[in-house]
């Protein structure tokens, strides 16, 4: 009887916590990059959480996050942080250890 392990794996689901510090316009375009960014790569296999510093200081805190923005890959492992602007598509997907081959460029 086949097991079907010739079958590709499910992709993983990622786990993301976005860490921004109020309102600014930094914030609010690192937000709309990384919701871009999930959206075209990630579609239907992430969950995303954005957690002001200012609303939950107590996250910031448990979690030790001393910047904003700061973006943390908890799933799948290893875990990872991104400090800083995620304007930079490539710097972010290979944080998120993804494949640049959608990508423009190379």
């Amino acid at each position: 009887m086949s097991r079907g392990r010739g079958l590709a794996a499910d992709p993983p689901r990622y786990h993301l916590r976005l860490f921004v510090a109020g309102t600014s316009p930094l914030s609010l375009r690192t937000i709309q990059v990384l919701r871009r960014l999930c959206g075209r790569y990630l579609a239907g296999r992430v969950d995303l959480e954005v957690v002001d510093i200012y609303q939950q200081p107590e996250l910031a805190e448990r979690d030790q996050i001393l910047a904003a923005p700061t973006l943390v890959k908890l799933a799948p492992l290893p875990l990872r942080r991104l400090i800083g602007d995620l304007s930079d598509e490539r710097q972010v997907l290979r944080a998120l250890a993804l494949p640049l081959e959608d990508t423009d460029g190379e």
